[in-house]
């Protein structure tokens, strides 16, 4: 089975990216030791957009890695998107946005051309896990993907990739204690045995 990895770590004023940088590392070692061919892109290099979009045509599986900035993608990856993406109208990630002109009023979002494909998001926060979680607090009791990454998640959509489970890191930057990161590395790679191993032994010889 065949991963992209793109790591959206953007260095930036007070952000350098680094636990985007470390993240990526968990998972590219986690391939190698299970047998899986990947690729990987950082947002913070220059890059050719036609050739990104062929990275995309020869995966099985997208893994996105994102700091969340200001309740968005950073600037750096939102234009890798808009570029590639757009590179990749009737080249493989879309065709069209599905709706025809008989009928304009049905199947929006229909005409992706990655339909084969599955994508996985890990996002990176400040805020903690109880911000989204508990009464009162700031994300209304709303998950990270019902809120924040709704768009990011219909985009996905809207190429025709099916969602598998991402994984989310909170609280690291007051609380980014050894002890925590430690049971992150733990817990993420419990995660990737979870999600990708099964979809692997699904993948023919």
């Amino acid at each position: 089975m065949k991963v992209f990895i793109i790591n959206g770590g953007q260095a930036f004023a007070h952000s350098g990216g680094t636990f985007n940088n470390t993240l990526t590392n968990w998972t590219t070692s986690f391939l190698s030791k299970n047998g899986f061919q990947f690729r990987v892109t950082n947002i913070n290099d220059d890059f050719d957009a036609l050739a990104e979009v062929e990275n995309f045509k020869w995966a099985d599986i997208v893994v996105y890695h994102t700091p969340i900035w200001w309740f968005q993608l950073p600037n750096r990856l939102k234009k890798y998107i808009d570029e590639v993406f757009s590179a990749g109208h009737q080249n493989g990630i879309y065709a069209s946005d599905g709706r025809s002109r008989r009928d304009p009023e049905v199947n929006y979002g229909t005409g992706g051309l990655m339909q084969s494909k599955k994508y996985m998001v890990t996002t990176t926060w400040n805020a903690p896990d109880t911000a989204f979680t508990l009464p009162g607090e700031f994300f209304d009791q709303k998950s990270v993907d019902d809120g924040v990454l709704f768009g990011f998640h219909k985009m996905n959509q809207f190429v025709g990739m099916s969602r598998i489970p991402g994984f989310h890191f909170h609280d690291l930057e007051k609380n980014a204690t050894r002890e925590r990161l430690d049971g992150y590395y733990k817990d993420y790679n419990r995660h990737l045995g979870e999600v990708l191993l099964s979809l692997n032994s699904h993948v023919p010889a």
